[in-house]
């Protein structure tokens, strides 16, 4: 991270400037068609590995954006692995394949945190996706109401070819059209986080606990190793804004392969 190893590049003044402006006849939302701009300006290299972009208020006076456009904006960034942002220092464009590990305790997922740069070689199989009765705990989890349908997402993520996590994602009734809508999740090329922050239901807080485990024998079996070795189980608990909890997920996460790391600094 750019805040961990050295002073960030200082934003340009010319940040973003480059004839770009938001579409207001499109029905592309404002803060998507930003991000959209941001990312490819990204992508192109044009802004670099830890290079700080313009604060909320320089994005809101120069676009005519208003505060929670810009702020939905950086979310999306953030959500695609793209940028990190700083509390009280603004937000820096990722580094990259210097991001190793799962920054366990930020709003984004591990895809987005770890693997979701472009530089390192990681895939993605779905093995299962579609609507289930979900688990009584899950549904308490979710406050909906005991044996109530909804979508499961059971991914392998593999790093440098060596299978390194499981996940089960759990979602509630009103997120299964938008789930199984999104082609390129349910496929492994894209980010569900990404699709759900874009759908409206950008992260506002989460619940995590980690619990160190024996591996069970069908996750052991996917994870190619052998029952019983020991990893690590994340348990996510996800809700917006208006309190409102729209995913639950249970990854095992071989440690050997992928760090969990946790800032701290002082209040």
């Amino acid at each position: 991270m750019p805040s961990r190893t050295a002073a960030p590049a200082p934003a340009s003044a010319g940040d973003g400037q480059a004839g770009f402006i938001i579409d207001r006849l499109s029905t592309t939302p404002y803060y998507a068609q930003l991000a959209d701009h941001l990312e490819a300006e990204i992508r192109k290299g044009v802004r670099k590995p830890g290079a700080r972009l313009a604060s909320e208020n320089e994005l809101c006076t120069r676009y005519d954006l208003s505060r929670a456009t810009v702020r939905q904006t950086l979310q999306t960034l953030e959500s695609r692995g793209l940028v990190e942002r700083i509390a009280g220092r603004g937000a820096f464009v990722s580094a990259g394949d210097a991001v190793q590990g799962w920054m366990i305790q930020g709003r984004k997922g591990f895809l987005e945190t770890a693997l979701g740069h472009g530089h390192l070689d990681v895939t993605t199989a779905v093995l299962r996706a579609g609507a289930v009765t979900l688990p009584d705990t899950i549904c308490a989890l979710l406050d909906i109401p005991a044996a109530s349908e909804g979508f499961e997402l059971v991914r392998l993520r593999s790093l440098r070819g060596l299978p390194a996590l499981y996940s089960i994602n759990y979602s509630p009734p009103d997120l299964m059209d938008v789930i199984g809508r999104g082609q390129n999740v349910l496929e492994g090329r894209s980010s569900l986080s990404a699709l759900l922050t874009e759908a409206g239901f950008a992260l506002q807080g989460a619940h995590r606990s980690i619990v160190a485990m024996a591996a069970p024998r069908d996750i052991a079996a996917h994870l190619d190793i052998r029952t019983g070795s020991p990893l690590l189980r994340v348990r996510s608990v996800s809700w917006r804004r208006d309190n409102m909890r729209f995913d639950v997920y249970e990854a095992w996460v071989r440690s050997d392969l992928i760090p969990l790391e946790v800032d701290v600094s002082a209040i």
